[in-house]
């Protein structure tokens, strides 16, 4: 995602918008112009980058467990039980003598 920040500054705009977008388009970016001072499309800019980032890392999950249940391999992980202490850890922990 390409950013144009300080929109709000548009007489000391160095870059066009227009080149911007072309550009961001050109390099299979997304694009949002924000001010922090007037508050526009900061809120979206965050969204939007968490957004991207979930499906990217969705997409590599399903990948990775189709991949799995392609070659015959099991995604499921090892329960850890939590509640019980084992039989070494009792009385361990901060006991007194």
């Amino acid at each position: 995602m390409m950013v144009g920040n300080k929109s709000d500054l548009n007489h000391l705009r160095s870059v066009p918008e227009e080149d911007s977008q072309a550009f961001s388009e050109k390099e299979g970016l997304s694009f949002l112009e924000t001010s922090a001072l007037e508050a526009i499309n900061v809120e979206k800019a965050f969204h939007t980058v968490l957004s991207e980032i979930h499906q990217i890392v969705s997409k590599k999950a399903l990948a990775a467990q189709e991949s799995a249940a392609a070659n015959g391999r099991s995604m499921q992980g090892t329960t850890i039980n939590v509640a019980e202490p084992s039989a070494n850890a009792k009385g361990s922990c901060c006991s007194s003598s």
